[in-house]
């Protein structure tokens, strides 16, 4: 035998809806199939298939060829299952007529993903494509659609911000507060694209670490649940002030209330780093192990601190509408004052690393 025709039906449409048995062999029979699948359901693709795969078995016998036709059916569970029917069918008629090759006929791009699966076993001498005109590519186009919405990676990035922007949108006018809603939507998404953007890895790393801590029987441990909880109490300190700003009568501007935010919460932070670091130093000088960069963090830390809070306190002191306190004055020597000190902390922290570092001088 020359070649095969093979009309692809990879979801089993032929079985779920016309009750045909594959593999449908004949052009007869191929006929009285699609029919049978036209009338059960007249919109299915898979009709124009087979009926598309009649006609190339009409030009290639025109031809002069020796052919033969047959329709297979996979599962409705598209994927291994379906393709492992597939690929039995298959290898069944290429048992019994030993064709030289196959033409394949499909309606799009889903059927088309077998075709490694039949050139593992058969030379495939076409590939024939049957859409219908009034809709061209329309199979292909939701085939990849569906495929992208399957992938949980895909899925999981696509749907993930719009369903927590619909979410905060109708807790927040269940409250009766639409217009915070705005603030809570950019507040999670943003959120959402810091952890997607590398903040999900120092998760799993301090997840990792606090899990190790606890199973070593470290000091750090607890350490680190004092850090998680200031965390928590400087977050809400900075988003309680930012409220309370941000529900008055004046609008300050974003730039003044991310100020309002680091300058009430900015000490809580630097405590939670302080309780963190701690801990490891103490489990440290219990183990006998010398790392001079963590003892150089106690010191990095309150220069930033100092840093943060005297710049946040002269940027909203500059707000006349604010009335903060200090003045406008006096918070810009604090700022000079905090911006020296935070210098000579972090040389101070340079040192007593450097000290640490040194590998002790043996006795004479």
């Amino acid at each position: 035998m020359n070649a095969l025709v093979l009309c692809i039906d990879r979801d089993d449409d032929l079985g779920r809806k016309a009750g045909v048995k594959s593999p449908v062999i004949g052009r007869d029979a191929n006929i009285d199939a699609a029919v049978r699948l036209g009338t059960a359901d007249p919109e299915d693709s898979d009709t124009n298939t087979i009926f598309g795969g009649i006609k190339v078995f009409d030009e290639l016998v025109a031809a002069g060829q020796e052919v033969e036709i047959a329709s297979i059916a996979g599962d409705m569970k598209v994927g291994l299952t379906s393709d492992e029917k597939l690929a039995a069918q298959l290898e069944e008629l290429i048992s019994r007529f030993k064709p030289e090759g196959v033409v394949v006929v499909s309606d799009g791009a889903e059927d088309e993903a077998i075709l490694p699966i039949i050139q593992s076993r058969v030379k495939v001498n076409g590939v024939r494509r049957v859409l219908v005109k009034q809709s061209p590519n329309l199979e292909s186009t939701y085939y990849i659609l569906k495929q992208l919405f399957t992938d949980p990676k895909i899925s999981h990035t696509f749907f993930i911000p719009p369903g927590l922007a619909l979410l905060m949108y109708s807790i927040f006018s269940l409250l009766g507060y639409p217009n915070g809603a705005v603030v809570a939507i950019t507040g999670a998404i943003g959120l959402y694209l810091l952890f997607r953007g590398g903040l999900d890895e120092f998760v799993d790393e301090a997840k990792l670490t606090l899990r190790t801590s606890l199973y070593a029987g470290k000091i750090a441990f607890i350490t680190y649940i004092m850090a998680a909880m200031l965390v928590l109490i400087a977050t809400m300190q900075g988003a309680a002030s930012l409220w309370e700003y941000y529900r008055g009568d004046i609008w300050y501007g974003y730039l003044t209330l991310i100020m309002i935010y680091i300058n009430n919460s900015i000490w809580w932070y630097i405590a939670a780093g302080f309780c963190a670091v701690l801990g490891k130093i103490m489990d440290m000088y219990l183990e006998g192990e010398r790392d001079a960069r963590t003892y150089s963090y106690l010191f990095f830390l309150i220069a930033t601190g100092l840093i943060f809070w005297s710049a946040s306190a002269f940027i909203l002191a500059s707000n006349a509408s604010l009335n903060f306190s200090p003045g406008p004055g006096r918070s810009l020597q604090y700022l000079a004052v905090s911006a020296v000190l935070a210098v000579l902390i972090t040389l101070t922290g340079v040192n007593v690393s450097k000290r640490i570092a040194k590998p002790a001088e043996p006795a004479k």
